[in-house]
């Protein structure tokens, strides 16, 4: 069984642990990805249309042989709408011609099995150096894949101390990609909302969150979770899968009982 380092917050090795099994599991894009598009549809909210809007009108078409197109009109005289264009696709204030439907199954379901396999190949894909630079992270200064660190990250709650650990560990030049991957969004995103994007940078799995999860929410791109709380999306975003990933000693000794 594959032996790997464990390292404290300064970056230096300090005893050796085995690497669970769940990180010889086979690499399967395709089921990650299925996984990934499912939990991506659950945060969609369903749309619709009322089926009468746009058409509270009298308007009908004049029929052939006047010289006038045959778009509907409305009827009467003497007020401002009598005779413009009204109820079809392409007037004012008519109906939309193939609107959104309540109907519409958004929300994919996923096995339980499958959605399984993706979680166990992520996470083997984290420890392949290969995969993690394919996916653009920047990785010249991490010594080894997993990283291991000791469980007293978990109680680190001073940003700039997350920052020196994320250093000490060769991972910081990831986060200086992702602040400067920032820019602003093409398209009306820009108003609702979602002016900007970023890239996605490091993931720190822990056992239990003793402050670090506030402490890195001021670093762009760094992600905490507990350990049980790991889904396909957050080691895959948007179906790639690969992410940089710090593993706490107590987290990656969970991985047996939770994904063997």
């Amino acid at each position: 069984m594959r032996k790997i380092n464990i390292y404290t917050l300064s970056g230096k090795t300090t005893r050796k642990t085995s690497l669970p099994e769940v990180f010889q599991t086979p690499f399967r894009p395709d089921v990650i990805r299925r996984v990934v598009v499912a939990l991506q549809s659950h945060r969609i909210q369903p749309q619709g249309r009322d089926v009468m809007a746009g058409k509270r009108t009298t308007a009908e078409s004049f029929g052939v042989g006047l010289g006038i197109s045959r778009i509907p009109r409305v009827k009467g005289s003497r007020h401002r709408k009598a005779g413009q264009g009204a109820f079809a696709p392409g007037t004012v204030g008519g109906r939309q011609a193939h609107p959104p439907k309540v109907e519409k199954k958004i929300y994919k379901r996923i096995n339980k099995k499958e959605r399984r396999l993706a979680i166990r190949s992520a996470i083997a894909a984290t420890a392949d150096k290969s995969l993690v630079a394919f996916r653009g992270h920047v990785v010249e200064k991490v010594p080894s894949l997993p990283i291991v660190v000791s469980d007293r990250i978990q109680r680190v709650k001073e940003a700039r101390r997350v920052k020196k650990v994320l250093e000490a560990l060769g991972v910081w030049s990831d986060v200086e990609r992702v602040k400067s991957s920032r820019k602003i969004r093409a398209g009306k995103g820009k108003m609702r909302g979602r002016r900007t994007k970023m890239g996605v940078g490091p993931l720190i799995v822990v056992s239990e969150d003793g402050g670090i999860g506030k402490a890195a929410s001021n670093h762009p791109g760094v992600d905490i979770v507990e350990v049980e709380g790991l889904n396909a999306e957050l080691l895959a975003p948007g179906t790639h899968a690969g992410r940089l990933t710090i593993w706490t000693e107590s987290a990656i000794k969970k991985l047996n009982n939770l994904f063997a």
